[in-house]
């Protein structure tokens, strides 16, 4: 026996709470998931509109930025208005009659042009069930009032939409929460060295726009790889945090701007105006002396002989000090000046109780001997366990699941291809990493001038980082993608130089 019009169209509706209530489950994106109520309670109870309030716990208030026929959030006073009343008590409110109805306020009617005739106004209750909000629905289609089946079904469709936006908005606050984690920790790092200020957000923001790149590849190892928006929080999150084991680095090692360290600079300087003390000091024993033996009459020949003679000495003294001062500078050590400051370790001033001291101490000679850069082999270790102290730190974090790569993406960024990266030096690296990799690079040759070093040109990076990816260093394909789609330009609205 074939099921009545009524009846069938009944299953229908229950059908389609059912279906609706499956795609509110899987939406976490409280803008999209809002739309998608309305749109369905509309279809349910036969409405020419609907509206959406959720109930703000903390200041006794109902919001909504989904009420149809507004396009401003509304905030209602807690009893306020008939949604407000709905939400207090947690009555069901069915106007048949709207301007008939003492609660009806006519003044959005009057406003908007709309004419209201029928209402019907639920509370959402939750799983426990408590009132989290109310949907509103106005004027039943071809002039109908709404009925009891009409309050059923969008009581039913009430209790699951309250589940689907406590699910949502829990999700904005572990977003929230994350997002003022992954903001403190970059701060954290930056004020360890704030020369750097700045570099976290640009690779991140270069990274992720090489990521969204490759969706317009349609050639190539990278033609069908795309990212989703949760693999691109996940990647912006690793990019922002990719240095945030920096905070395990001493901080004198981390800002280290030339081969000596300020105190020992000054130690090296005390040094030799004890030295330039000890030449003035031995030029008047010696005039003493030859008075002694050539008598006063040869005093001013004497005078004139030592003058020149400490002249000569103080300034071969000012030249060395020059020349350490030059390899001091976190430049390529010149060939040759190895040799000579082994040479220099063999000159020696006076002390105040004449005993012979070294002019050059052995740590200094081989501080200055750094052959690139500022760092000692020792400091440069230091300075690369920073990889490792970041992926220490962040798989401490309790990551969802769709951000648990988080960890493993910001480990492999100073890995290379042919092995030769650090930490672990393995040629295994994620697609993520390897876009990192070459958005590190650029902008750390880039960037404003530090302590030790100047800032490269746009497109003398570009060249740095052509010859790391035809060493087979950097991906290739990924590099070709980074400079076609301007990647730079359109990331950090950097145009060549």
């Amino acid at each position: 026996m074939p099921a009545s019009p009524n009846l069938s169209r009944r299953l229908a509706k229950l059908t389609s709470i059912l279906d609706v209530a499956k795609a509110m489950s899987a939406e976490r994106d409280l803008d999209l998931l809002l739309p998608l109520i309305l749109y369905e309670a509309t279809k349910v109870v036969e409405s020419d509109r609907c509206s959406l309030f959720i109930l703000d716990r903390e200041r006794e208030e109902l919001w909504s930025k989904v009420a149809q026929g507004s396009k401003n959030e509304i905030r209602l006073p807690m009893g306020s208005g008939i949604a407000g009343q709905v939400a207090h008590t947690g009555a069901v409110i069915n106007i048949p009659d709207a301007y008939a109805d003492p609660r009806f306020n006519s003044s959005f009617d009057v406003s908007s042009g709309y004419r209201t005739h029928t209402i019907l106004c639920v509370p959402m209750r939750d799983a426990n069930g408590d009132v989290t909000g109310v949907i509103q629905a106005l004027n039943k289609r071809g002039g109908q009032v709404f009925d009891a089946e009409d309050e059923e079904l969008l009581l039913a469709l009430g209790a699951q939409a309250a589940g689907a936006i406590e699910n949502a908005l829990l999700h904005e606050e572990i977003n929230r929460l994350f997002e003022g984690f992954v903001s403190a920790s970059v701060v954290a790092i930056e004020a360890r060295d704030p020369t750097t200020a700045g570099h976290s957000g640009r690779v991140a923001d270069l990274t992720v726009s090489l990521a969204r790149a490759l969706e317009h590849h349609t050639t190539g190892p990278y033609a069908q790889t795309r990212f989703t928006a949760v693999e691109l929080q996940e990647l912006r999150y690793a990019s922002l945090l990719h240095d945030f084991g920096k905070v395990g680095v001493r901080e004198n090692v981390l800002v280290k701007a030339e081969k000596l360290y300020p105190h020992e600079l000054e130690t090296l300087r005390a040094r030799f105006q004890l030295a330039r003390k000890d030449l003035q000091l031995q030029s008047s024993r010696r005039r003493l002396s030859a008075v002694e033996a050539r008598g006063l009459a040869a005093l001013p020949s004497i005078h004139q002989e030592e003058d020149a003679r400490l002249a000569q000495e103080l300034a071969q003294l000012d030249e060395v000090m020059g020349f350490l001062l030059t390899c001091n500078k976190p430049t390529v050590l010149a060939q040759g000046n190895f040799e000579r400051l082994l040479e220099l370790g063999k000159l020696s001033y006076t002390d105040a109780h004449d005993h012979g001291q070294p002019l050059l101490l052995p740590n200094e000679i081989q501080s200055l001997s750094i052959t690139r850069g500022t760092l000692s082999p020792e400091e440069r270790r230091e300075i690369e366990s920073h990889v490792e102290h970041t992926y220490r730190f962040l798989s401490q974090i309790p990551w969802t699941r769709a951000l648990r790569r988080v960890p493993e993406i910001a480990y492999a960024h100073h890995e290379k291809l042919d092995g030769t990266g650090y930490p672990r030096a393995v040629p295994e690296i994620p697609v993520q990493s390897r876009m990192m990799s070459i958005c590190d690079i650029y902008d750390a040759l880039t960037a404003s001038d530090r302590p030790y070093k100047k800032a490269v040109p746009h497109t003398l990076a570009l060249d740095i980082l052509k010859k790391e990816a035809g060493s087979g260093q950097l991906d290739k394909d990924l590099f070709t993608i980074f400079v076609e789609a301007e990647i730079p330009r359109r990331a950090l609205k950097k145009g060549p130089a």
